[in-house]
């Protein structure tokens, strides 16, 4: 019984330290599978199998501040790209798989 007990405590110490490794960026510019308002990947926009609609799209752009989106295409590297409106300049803005929305 008492090696069950250290076994658990093992295991969900390093099940711990994992989680807490999968929210901290590094130096590569490694991030979260989904970034927050307060993380965005440096290396964004990245590649990926992007799974937001476009509808879901078109409303994080919006929530990153820009307006009048068009013209939104899912391209080859799972990429959503689209113009859009910030600052009352019109930009090329992108949203990789980890919501991050960056313009070009």
């Amino acid at each position: 019984m008492k090696n069950l007990t250290i076994a658990a405590a093992a295991l969900i110490s390093a099940v711990a330290t994992a989680s807490f490794a999968q929210t901290t960026p590094s130096a590569e510019g490694d991030t979260p599978a989904v970034a927050t308002p307060d993380s965005q990947n440096p290396a964004a926009p990245v590649a990926g199998a992007n799974s937001f609609t476009e509808a879901q799209a078109k409303e994080r752009i919006e929530e990153a501040g820009y307006t009048d989106v068009k013209g939104l295409k899912l391209d080859d590297k799972g990429v959503w790209q689209a113009t859009a409106m910030k600052d009352g300049k019109s930009v090329s803005v992108a949203l990789d798989y980890q919501g991050n929305v960056t313009a070009q």
